[in-house]
């Protein structure tokens, strides 16, 4: 008698913020395992989505991302100011302005009301913060800032698995000063 064998579809994420038009290239190599990029806003040039899909290699990544404050007509008419959808079986909910535990913005709110996801990312901060909101019942990143402009000392990404309903291997990269 032969079992049943369940082959999991485990996501490796890549997650990075306000680039602000700078990429380091150690980026690449940090996110060269992922499967996926998700970008929380402030990208800064359309080159900088190019290059986090393409990364250095050539080999096409999905890349998902919002639009920030700073970001021009050309962000803009590629992303969405939020962004909705399922990884594994986890809901997440993107948006660039977004605040923290507990304290959202009123649009955030709602949306978090609306939706119900499990993983909620901002950006616009520049402040790394992973935390769960007890209220949403929901984790919350906000992965620092990847760029050189703002007043972040620590450029900062992050890189976690999704498997299934659960976020685990949850590792803050350094990139180095600002």
């Amino acid at each position: 008698m032969q079992g049943l064998i369940i082959c999991s579809q485990m996501k490796k994420i890549g997650l990075i913020s306000d680039t602000h038009g700078y990429l380091d290239e150690s980026v690449f190599n940090h996110f060269d395992q992922c499967n996926e990029i998700w970008h929380a806003g402030d990208f800064g040039t359309v080159a900088i989505a190019e290059q986090l899909q393409h990364g250095q290699t050539g080999s096409e990544k999905i890349l998902r991302g919002v639009f920030g404050n700073i970001d021009g007509y050309d962000i803009r008419s590629m992303y969405q100011e939020q962004l909705v959808w399922v990884c594994e079986e986890v809901k997440i909910l993107m948006i660039h302005i977004g605040g923290y535990p507990p304290k959202y913005n009123t649009k955030t709110k709602e949306q978090l009301s609306i939706h119900r996801p499990q993983l909620f990312i901002s950006g616009h901060s520049h402040i790394l913060k992973i935390m769960y909101d007890e209220k949403f019942q929901c984790l919350h990143m906000n992965p620092g800032a990847a760029g050189k402009q703002g007043w972040h000392s620590m450029r900062t990404i992050i890189r976690f698995v999704i498997d299934g309903k659960d976020m685990r291997d949850c590792e803050v990269i350094e990139l180095g000063k600002r």
